[in-house]
């Protein structure tokens, strides 16, 4: 495998579906691994037809196209973070953990996108199943919201959420806020053997492409070789400031800014 050559950028490999609006999904991806000093390669896990509101449908791309797409990266580009988005089908999922498992050195973070921010839910039970079972216990860190917590735990109360969530083998979690009715947003970071809350003034707009915007600039983090604790306290703050001036390019919700330090 090639070696990072002088001052070129660590590599996030995206495994992520496609959003034509540009608020979620691979583009979010891209923006917010870009502006965090990394560089972007992306395997599109499925197409979508979506705008600011709601998904309308949702297109697994072929497993052998997706197969082929990542081995060319992985045979051409040192990779140093993997990060995961929207899978459309239990093969995909099944495919990335035989990939991450071929790459046991490489930090895997997960955002298991379950549903849309409108709630429009985008995975069966059985999918679900096959995410925790398989691709949770391989994971460096998931970031879910409490919802997608809920799920994947079978738990409603966030430390019991966490607590089965690491309990497939995952090193930490990352449980967002944005959902509890709490005055400002507490994110709360969990491991083993420790809980850390990050709390954050709580924006009044709605915001589509949030959880990927976090990741993302997470797994920017981890492969420029910050901590797992360090990554998420950058990763919180960006987001944060891309909410904050996020801009209504569409209809529906808030598209993050994702270069806002660029104004």
């Amino acid at each position: 495998m090639r070696k990072q050559q002088g001052n070129n950028p660590p590599v996030v490999m995206c495994l992520s579906g496609h959003d034509p609006s540009g608020g979620a999904g691979i583009q979010a991806d891209i923006e917010a691994i870009n502006a965090n000093h990394a560089r972007a390669c992306t395997v599109i896990t499925a197409l979508t037809v979506q705008d600011s509101h709601d998904v309308q449908q949702l297109i697994p791309v072929e497993l052998n196209i997706f197969q082929a797409a990542a081995e060319a990266v992985l045979n051409d580009i040192n990779v140093s973070v993997f990060k995961t988005g929207l899978i459309a089908n239990t093969d995909v999922v099944r495919a990335i953990a035989e990939i991450a498992r071929q790459q046991p050195t490489i930090p895997l973070v997960i955002d298991p996108v379950l549903a849309t921010g409108s709630g429009t839910r985008l995975s069966s039970d059985d999918f679900i199943q096959v995410l925790h079972d398989e691709l949770l216990p391989l994971a460096t860190i998931a970031t879910p919201n409490l919802p997608e917590a809920q799920q994947l735990s079978g738990e409603q109360n966030p430390d019991a959420c966490a607590e089965k969530i690491l309990a497939t083998g995952c090193q930490f979690v990352l449980i967002t806020g944005t959902h509890a009715e709490t005055k400002n947003v507490i994110n709360t970071l969990y491991s083993p053997t420790e809980k850390v809350e990050f709390t954050v003034e709580r924006l009044t707009g709605e915001y589509h492409g949030s959880g990927c915007t976090l990741a993302s600039s997470l797994a920017a983090h981890l492969a420029l070789g910050h901590s797992v604790k360090a990554a998420v306290t950058k990763a919180l703050d960006y987001t944060w400031q891309t909410l904050k001036h996020a801009q209504a390019v569409g209809t529906g919700q808030l598209l993050p800014n994702r270069y806002y330090s660029h104004d």
